[in-house]
Formats: C-alpha cells, sequence, structure tokens
C-alpha cells in the first residue's frame, strides 16, 4: 500500500500543478518561450486552470478539477477495491471529459453553436490545449493504470500496466488521430461535405492496378510496380545484411571494423545525394557510362532512370538497416547448439542450415520485413530515379502538392499502401507463430561459434567484397563532389562551398557568429535529432518488452498499431500531421514538438522490431528468477533484460538519430523559418542548382553522424554473453571430439 500511495502522491502533486501553475491554453510564442510569465495571472489566455474557473467563468473546467479531487479521495480509502475502482472511473471519465473538451474546442472554430453554447467563449486566437490541460490529461492517464493495476490487471503491476495506457494514448494522438483525420478527406470534397465519388474512382484507376506488363502492355499500374520493388529490395537488403553480419561475426575477415564502417555508411546519407553519386556514376553523362561507351562504343542508355536505378539506391540505403538487426540475432545463436549438433556428426553446412540459421528466423523476418516497409515508404530515391517509373509514395506527393491538387487520391494511393505493408505484417507473423527461438538462458554458456561452412564463406564474401567496393567508389563521389568548383562540368579543387556553408566570424565585442549559410539549420537539426533519439529508443524498447513479455487482451491490435506509422510513407505522415496539428485541440505546426513527435512515432516500429528479434532470443526465466527475487519489473528491465539488449539499443539509437537527419520526406511538409531541418534546407540548395554547397553540406552532416554514433557505441556498450569471441576453425571430427559443455577461458 505504502508503494500505491507513493506513485499516487506523484500523480496527484502534478495535477495540482497543472491546474494552479501552468497555462491551460496554448499561449503565443510557445509555453517554453517562458513569455506567458510576465502576465501569468492577468491574461485570460495564459491562466491556469482554476482562475480560468474562478476569474474567467469558464466553469466546465471545474469538471477535470472534480476528477482530480476524487483521485485525492481514493488516495485515502482503505478498501482496495473501492480505491481502485475510483482510481479507474476518475481517471477514465477525465481522459474522456479532456477528450470532449478539445473536440469542442475544434468544432467551436469552426462557429459549432452548441458547443459554444456548452463550453463557452474562448480566448481569442488561443483556442487550443496547453500545458496545464495536457499535463492533467497524462495524470488521468495514470489514474486510470493505478486503478486497473489495483483490481489485479497485469497481476497488480502497476509499472506494465500504466505503460501499456501510456503508450496505447500517446499512439491515439499520434497515429490514429492524423491518418484518420487524412483518410477522412478520401470521402470528402473540396468544401469538406461527404462526397464518396473521389474515392470510388480513384480505387478503380486503371493506373493503379493496370496488368499491362503481363499481358503485353507497356507498364504494369503503380501499385504493382510499388510492391515488385518493395519485395525485390527486401530480399536484396535482408541477404546482404545477413552476408555482413555473418562476416562480421563468423569469419576471420581481417577489415571487421572498416566493413562496420561501411554498412552504416549509406543509412546516414540523405537519400537524394546517393542518388545524385548513382546519376554521376551510371547517368547518361556518367563515368562508368561515358567509359564503357568509349571502349565498347554503345550509345549511352537510360537504363539507371527507373525500378532498376531505384532498386540499386534502395538496396545500397536499406542494406545497414538489415544488419544492424540481424547483428544482434546471429550474435545470439547459441555456440552449444551448434557445438551438440557437431557432437552428433553433424557437418558445418549440416549444422548451419538445420541449428544456426532457423535460429535467426526472427532477424530475418524483421530485417525483410523492415526492408519491404521502408521500399513501400521511400521518397527520396524514387524522386532523384524514378523519372516516369513513379511508385506509390511519389505518386502521394504529386496528389497532393502538384496540379492534381487531390487529396483524395492521395488518401486512396495510402490506403493501398497500408493493405500492401499490413499484409507482409500479417505473413511474418504467422511465419513466427508458434515458434521458440530462446537462445540466451540463464545457464553458463561459454562455447565459441562455429566457422562458416567453405562454400557459405565463399559465397558471403563474393558478396560482401564487391559491395563494400562499391560502396566505397559511391562515396568517394560524394566527397568529390564538395571540393570541386561544379559536380561534372568544372572539377577545379576548391574548398569555397565549405566555407560558404559553415564559415565562422567575430562579432564587434568579441564574440563567435555563426556567419556559413548552413549553421542555424544544422544547430536546429542536431537539437532535434538529439531529443528524438533517446526518446525513440526508450519507447520502442519498451514496446518490444511488452509485446514480447506481457499477455494482454489486445496485444496483436497494439503491435498492429504501432507499425502503422512505419508503414505509411513520410509524405503521407508530414501530410496528416499537418492536417491534423493545424488546428485546434493540438496546435504544433511552426514548432519543434512537431518534429520531435513525428520522428519518434515514425522511426520508434524500427526500435520495436529490432528488441522483438533480440528479446526473442532471451528466455523468460531470466524474467522469473529475478520477479521471483522480488524485484519490480521497472528493476527487471533497468537490471536483466536491457544490458542483454544493447546490440537493439544500439540499433535503436543509431537508426532514430539518422533517420531525424536524413529524413526530407515528412520534414518538407513540417519545417518552419525557427525550425528548419538539414534536409529541408539542402533540397533547396539543390533546387536552386547549387550542388557544391549542397554536397559539401551532406559530406559534414556523414562525419558528424559517424562520430555521435561512435559516441553512442562508446555509452551503450557491448553485450556480454560469457562466450569467447574467436570463430571455431576446427573441423567437425575435432570439435566433436571435445567433451561437450567443455568450460574455455575467452
Amino acid at each position: 500500500m505504502k508503494n500505491h500511495n507513493r506513485r499516487l502522491d506523484i500523480a496527484l502533486v502534478f495535477a495540482i500543478a497543472a491546474l494552479i501553475l501552468l497555462p491551460w491554453y496554448r499561449i503565443e510564442g510557445g509555453f517554453f518561450g517562458l513569455g506567458w510569465l510576465s502576465d501569468f495571472l492577468g491574461d485570460p489566455s495564459t491562466a491556469p486552470g482554476i482562475l480560468q474557473i474562478t476569474t474567467y467563468g469558464r466553469w466546465w473546467l471545474a469538471i477535470a478539477v472534480v476528477f482530480v479531487l476524487l483521485g485525492g479521495i481514493a488516495r485515502f480509502l482503505s478498501d482496495p477495491k473501492s480505491r481502485a475502482t475510483l482510481l479507474a472511473w476518475a481517471g477514465g471519465l477525465g481522459v474522456l471529459f479532456l477528450t470532449l473538451e478539445g473536440l469542442a474546442i475544434n468544432l467551436s472554430g469552426w462557429s459549432w453553436t452548441f458547443a459554444e453554447n456548452l463550453f463557452g467563449a474562448l480566448p481569442d486566437g488561443q483556442p487550443s490545449m496547453g500545458a496545464g490541460a495536457i499535463v492533467t490529461g497524462l495524470v488521468f492517464v495514470f489514474f486510470f493504470a493505478f486503478g486497473l493495476a489495483e483490481r489485479g490487471v497485469m497481476k497488480g503491476d502497476a509499472f506494465v500496466v500504466g505503460a501499456i495506457a501510456m503508450l496505447v494514448f500517446l499512439v491515439a494522438i499520434f497515429v490514429f488521430y492524423p491518418v484518420g483525420s487524412m483518410f477522412v478527406g478520401a470521402f470528402q470534397d473540396f468544401d469538406g461535405s461527404f462526397n464518396p465519388n473521389g474515392f470510388l474512382t480513384n480505387i478503380q484507376d486503371s493506373s493503379v492496378w493496370s496488368l499491362g506488363c503481363v499481358v503485353g502492355g507497356e507498364r504494369c499500374g503503380v501499385a504493382w510496380r510499388t510492391l515488385w520493388l518493395a519485395i525485390m529490395t527486401a530480399a536484396g537488403s535482408t541477404t546482404l545484411g545477413l552476408c555482413f553480419a555473418l562476416v562480421a561475426t563468423r569469419t576471420r575477415f581481417p577489415y571487421k571494423k572498416g566493413l562496420r564502417l561501411l554498412t552504416i555508411l549509406p543509412i546516414i546519407t540523405p537519400p537524394f545525394v546517393v542518388g545524385l553519386a548513382l546519376t554521376l556514376l551510371f547517368g547518361r553523362s556518367g563515368v562508368v557510362t561515358q567509359l564503357i561507351s568509349s571502349l565498347l562504343g554503345i550509345e549511352p542508355g537510360r537504363w539507371l532512370y527507373g525500378l532498376t536505378g531505384i532498386w540499386i539506391a534502395q538496396v545500397l540505403s536499406f542494406t545497414p538497416i538489415s544488419f544492424l538487426v540481424l547483428i544482434g540475432v546471429v550474435e545470439g545463436v547459441s555456440p552449444s547448439m551448434e557445438e551438440a549438433s557437431q557432437t552428433l556428426r553433424a557437418d558445418r553446412w549440416r549444422t548451419f542450415w538445420r541449428v544456426s540459421l532457423p535460429l535467426m528466423k526472427p532477424g530475418l523476418a524483421n530485417a525483410f520485413l523492415i526492408g519491404f516497409i521502408e521500399s513501400m515508404a521511400d521518397f527520396g530515391n524514387p524522386m532523384v530515379l524514378g523519372g516516369s517509373h513513379g511508385v506509390l509514395s511519389t505518386e502521394i506527393f504529386f496528389a497532393v502538392v502538384g496540379s492534381q491538387n487531390d487529396p483524395a487520391r492521395a488518401a486512396v494511393l495510402a490506403m493501398i499502401l497500408l493493405v500492401f505493408t499490413m499484409s507482409a505484417f500479417i505473413a511474418q507473423r504467422f511465419w513466427l507463430q508458434g515458434k521458440s527461438y530462446a537462445t540466451v538462458t540463464g545457464k553458463g554458456d561459454s562455447g565459441q561459434h562455429i566457422a562458416l561452412p567453405r562454400g557459405v564463406s565463399i559465397a558471403v564474401h563474393s558478396l560482401v567484397i564487391p559491395w563494400a567496393i562499391f560502396t566505397i567508389v559511391v562515396y568517394a563521389m560524394i566527397l568529390f563532389g564538395g571540393f570541386v568548383r561544379t559536380w561534372g562540368l568544372d572539377n577545379t579543387l576548391t574548398f569555397e562551398h565549405y566555407i560558404r556553408a559553415f564559415s565562422i566570424g567575430f562579432r564587434d565585442d568579441g564574440g563567435l557568429a555563426w556567419t556559413g549559410v548552413a549553421w542555424n539549420s544544422f544547430w536546429t537539426t542536431m537539437e532535434i535529432a538529439l531529443i528524438s533519439a533517446p526518446l525513440t529508443a526508450a519507447v520502442g524498447l519498451l514496446t518490444a518488452y511488452i509485446i514480447v513479455r506481457q499477455k494482454f487482451v489486445g496485444r496483436n491490435v497494439f503491435e498492429f498499431a504501432l507499425m502503422l506509422s512505419f508503414a505509411i510513407p513520410g509524405t503521407v505522415i508530414g501530410i496528416s500531421y499537418i492536417m491534423a496539428f493545424n488546428l485546434p485541440p493540438l496546435e504544433m505546426t511552426g514548432t519543434a514538438l512537431i518534429l520531435v513527435a513525428c520522428f519518434v512515432f515514425r522511426n520508434m516500429p524500427v526500435g520495436v522490431r529490432g528488441g522483438v528479434a533480440a528479446m526473442s532470443q532471451l528466455d523468460k526465466s531470466l524474467d522469473e528468477a529475478s520477479l521471483t527475487l522480488r524485484a519490480n519489473s521497472f528493476r527487471t528491465i533497468r537490471k536483466v533484460i536491457l544490458p542483454l539488449l544493447r546490440p537493439a539499443i544500439t540499433a535503436a539509437l543509431v537508426y532514430s538519430f539518422v533517420r531525424a537527419i536524413t529524413s526530407i520526406s515528412a520534414v518538407i511538409f513540417l519545417v518552419s523559418a525557427e525550425y528548419n531541418m538539414s534536409t529541408a534546407y539542402i533540397v533547396g540548395l539543390v533546387e536552386n542548382g547549387e550542388y557544391g554547397v549542397a554536397i559539401a553540406y551532406s559530406s559534414a552532416l556523414i562525419v558528424v553522424m559517424v562520430t555521435v554514433i561512435a559516441g553512442f557505441q562508446f555509452l551503450v556498450g557491448e553485450r556480454r554473453l560469457r562466450r569467447e569471441n574467436r570463430v571455431a576453425m576446427a573441423a567437425p571430427a575435432a570439435t566433436a571430439s571435445a567433451p561437450l559443455g567443455q568450460e574455455k577461458t575467452a
């Protein structure tokens, strides 16, 4: 009971502070601008909830105070059942009240007379929910969770129930609400009235579903082109990611550290920069194209501009994601299982095919799913290399911002995209259903991994080494472009692009002046990325723990909802956020908060899938042993689970950080003059023909991201499984002769 009271006391303190100290409505200049403190008590637009009731006559806010008081009354009830029931009702009804108030604010903005009569006149120009209302809403969520926990839900574990409730609350606000706002547009006319004709026309459009390429026509519809490209990209990136992971962990390849760096480079590069580099190499005037043309007399073609070029660029970009997901899974395969197989006289090939590879299935399935969804949602590569072969993401973009100006078509195409991505998600679930892949248990496991079969070793090296060389060439072209006057025309070496972008001067008072044109967007990008990365990793891994370790009603729906934001193209996410958060009850457009929210909930599924893949290998007996020793769930996660999930933590931090820097499709709709991101600024440079400055800026971002990634690796550290880091190179017979389970000192 003491712990229950402590949690409730903290929640009540926050609720009281929200009602008497924080502005209830959104204030001009933002909450963190602190300008509202100058006239905190005298301005109705900055007044806290209590003053809104007592001074400005907004009596309906007293309902929120009543629900807070009910939570305070529950604090002193001695009957656990009555206390839990009162808390749950106070929290649930409190959330419902604030939701209705928010929707009424939105409707009153459209002169909805009933809402105005019911909730009264609101401060002119300040209709959105402010810090006080938001904090109070979060407190009501925890009231509800504490009530359910005290009634025995999830075995009375308040941490787990609270985590589930908070994640559901946040996903509803930042995933379902904006996406639902956009999808409503599929059945609306330009004036907002209901009109299903646009939906029916677009869903039956032959340019979407045509099978002309199969029956002898010119090309297939955009839906089938996107599906085929996604399957090929997922297969290619998963295969290469597995090869890189095997070479990095199961061979004596002498340049493993350099190999890991090469796998990171494509993911930390803005996608259009890779496309430009490929164009410089293989375009009609590219270096390789001109060389082949001069040697063989072949007329340069346009083969790069279409699905082939997009596929090459996507595999180059998404292989690192597969590698980050698979490296922890490959390392996590138990050496004792491989040794047991060889003790039973299985050779290295049979052991790899029947033991090692099947234990990697969770990682392979997750890597394929992520590659598939990434390809579906990719915008930068098709924009640069697609030519006339558009895919769903670019078609959605042009349906909204192009001459079509057809939001209904964009919504319909987004629905089709969701069907494809969710079908892949369901197929992956069925493939892994009912099987166990736990290989990290509480038992000693100090063996060493077997060497790869000779044929497999040759195959992975033959794929990895040429791809590594190709990656080096691509990045050499990128770096070269930043030091020449005009890329591809005037190759005179110069530093003027870097000087223009990152010059530093001195003010009259002797202080530093960031005079370069790139500094403003650079510092904004670093701030947003460093805030969103740990939040993304924390939310993603907590969600993975809940999905894998907890059983509750609606778990599959919960996981489905989390994948929804990742499955929709960034262009659609950006547009839906603008439609949802440009109006009450939550106005966030033009602020840093909308960028952070977009990155966290857009990139969170990678942390979820990586965490699920890694946690599937951790035996539940580890959790049970901790709980048996009376540790709560939070302590179990912190002391037992997280140290074993360090590869997944690193993957989540790295991916979320670099995506916050390199993302373009959603960002281009959400940036503002005050908060301009690097990629949006680089796109502006490219549009103005300033390719040298754009390449120089991109090269500087790559260096910064490598430095920060190394810092993440240093802070998180490596997982220690008490296994040897060496790869066994002995013949199977020699291995079989060793006593099974013999301890070895690393």
